[in-house]
């Protein structure tokens, strides 16, 4: 068998991502919140405006970004523009003010398509997989862009999900909504992406399979790979986090480590149930 590349112990950091210092800090107050300091991230939506279409703006001069080996976790309330961020991250709207950029490279006027040419893994929250074909073929169909051997991107993918090596003959529509996931972050992951981009990876699945998808975006984390997630669960996000972002209203209302958000009475009390 090969060997896992997902096996080692780098583990979340719980760096500050705001200025350097001793322990967890947070920067919170007034929306918007004081801009985060976040001009080296490996990947970076920067002071994001924009909205679908013609229509109204949803984002507001809003930040986020992510570090190699990090995984950084969007949450809000319903309506504040957590998805919409990260589909404006991958080029799923137009911004009217704001940039991206990935490992250095501006990449604010590349079609979705070409992002993820670039490096961008994103499992969207629905219609994530086709159905009528076998988990391997959806796994094949990750690597389209791909011109070398895949296969050992696909033991590694097996070997971070070991149900779907089971099941690879079986059509992915039979799957449980937990290993419906699985084959959706595994074909994202047979691009080789430099970040993994989840939109609401946990959305209707039980509390065990949410325990586990968690177990499993970690392993990749540890490969170096930045992840950045949309996520409704807020507690259980914060808790593997290194980075949150808290959105009202397409804003930063409150931003900094997952231990300290998760330590701060407001935002305890405003978003995490008490």
């Amino acid at each position: 068998m090969s060997q896992n590349p997902y096996a080692d112990d780098r583990g979340n950091k719980d760096a500050s991502i705001t200025k350097p210092g001793p322990g967890p800090t947070l920067h919170r107050g007034a929306i918007p919140a004081e801009r985060p300091e976040t001009q080296s991230a490996f990947l970076i939506g920067d002071q994001m405006t924009g909205g679908y279409g013609g229509g109204a703006d949803i984002l507001h001069d809003c930040t986020i970004a992510v570090d190699a080996g990090e995984i950084a976790v969007i949450v809000g309330p319903n309506g504040a523009g957590k998805s919409t961020a990260m589909k404006a991250v991958f080029g799923m709207l137009d911004l009217r003010k704001g940039s991206v950029r990935l490992d250095g490279q501006d990449i604010t006027a590349l079609s979705p398509q070409d992002r993820v040419k670039a490096g961008m893994g994103f499992v969207p929250q629905n219609n994530n997989i086709f159905t009528s074909m076998t988990v391997e073929e959806n796994l094949e169909m990750g690597a389209f862009i791909r011109r070398d051997d895949i296969r050992s991107t696909m033991e590694q993918v097996y070997d971070l999900f070991p149900i779907l090596r089971d099941k690879r003959r079986q059509p992915a529509g039979e799957l449980s909504g937990g290993q419906r996931q699985q084959v959706a972050v595994g074909r994202a992951l047979m691009t080789k992406p430099k970040v993994l981009m989840l939109d609401e990876p946990t959305a209707g699945v039980s509390p065990i399979v949410m325990d586990e998808l968690f177990d499993r975006i970690i392993e990749v984390s540890r490969t170096g790979i930045p992840i950045l997630m949309v996520e409704q669960n807020a507690r259980q996000a914060l808790n593997i986090a290194d980075k949150g972002y808290v959105l009202v209203q397409g804003r930063n209302a409150y931003t900094g480590t997952g231990k300290a958000l998760m330590e701060d009475d407001e935002v305890r009390r405003s978003f995490l149930g008490g």
